[in-house]
């Protein structure tokens, strides 16, 4: 597999063997993830395969263990299948090295965490433009009014100078997802970007979801709220690491 030059070029990890899809921007091909403990082995993910189109809005949903979360930290290459194949924009995720996933989810993957991981002594504007700095995708000059811009998109322009600690949670998440978005990722992964957050912050936080997906954003999001997971285009269902099934919401 080609390494990426100097300039940074991870994009010469494109997938080509076997049969590709383009509208597939995620493909996961018989992907297994099992981890090993004093207890024994356990398998977090038997066999999965799932392909999500670009535009897509789906939820993964499941019982606490059915292996949600190991999905989608192997999506975005936080975490390596023990076997099978993670293809993400035509990238092997599962074969590049550890530098070269750190760069390529920098520049393509936007994360959104349950706990928003907000770096607590930068305001919300400064944790966007560090952001834009680690992924390089445009030009200093542009950033900050890019990160005024997203901060608008999202509804915190008036709380760009102030600090994480200073803000509600469904802030917080507003502005984490500001912050995901600051290198224009080809794919938003959220792990329960609700789940610390009350009803009221939770509607506020889907209906940013939807207008993102309604403009052709790719979202990938784990949830465990059935009502929440119905607001989505598609919904697979995680049993013992196993697709039980899926349903076509709208």
């Amino acid at each position: 597999m080609p390494t990426p030059s100097a300039n940074r070029k991870v994009r010469a990890t494109k997938y080509e063997p076997g049969n590709k899809s383009n509208d597939r921007l995620v493909d996961l091909r018989a992907v297994v993830k099992t981890y090993s403990s004093t207890a024994g082995t356990f398998a977090a993910l038997r066999g999965v395969d799932l392909q999500v189109r670009s535009g897509a809005f789906v939820s993964i949903v499941g019982k606490s263990g059915s292996g949600k979360s190991t999905l989608i930290n192997l999506v975005t290459g936080i975490d390596r299948p023990t076997s099978g194949e993670v293809i993400v924009d035509g990238v092997a995720v599962h074969g590049l090295t550890e530098e070269q996933i750190a760069i390529w989810r920098g520049r393509s993957i936007g994360v959104i965490f349950q706990f928003f991981q907000l770096l607590p002594t930068l305001t919300a504007v400064e944790n966007i433009l560090l952001a834009m700095d680690y992924g390089r995708r445009y030009p200093m000059a542009e950033r900050p009014d890019r990160a005024m811009a997203l901060l608008a998109l999202v509804g915190m322009a008036e709380q760009a100078n102030r600090v994480p600690h200073s803000m509600s949670g469904g802030q917080q998440q507003c502005v984490a997802i500001a912050r995901a978005l600051a290198n224009d990722p080809i794919l938003l992964a959220a792990d329960e970007p609700t789940g610390n957050l009350d009803s009221k912050s939770s509607d506020m936080i889907m209906r940013l979801f939807e207008n993102l997906a309604d403009s052709g954003k790719t979202i990938l999001m784990v949830t465990h709220d059935r009502d929440l997971a119905a607001r989505t285009h598609r919904t697979i269902r995680l049993s013992d690491g196993m697709i039980e099934n899926e349903v076509v919401n709208r």
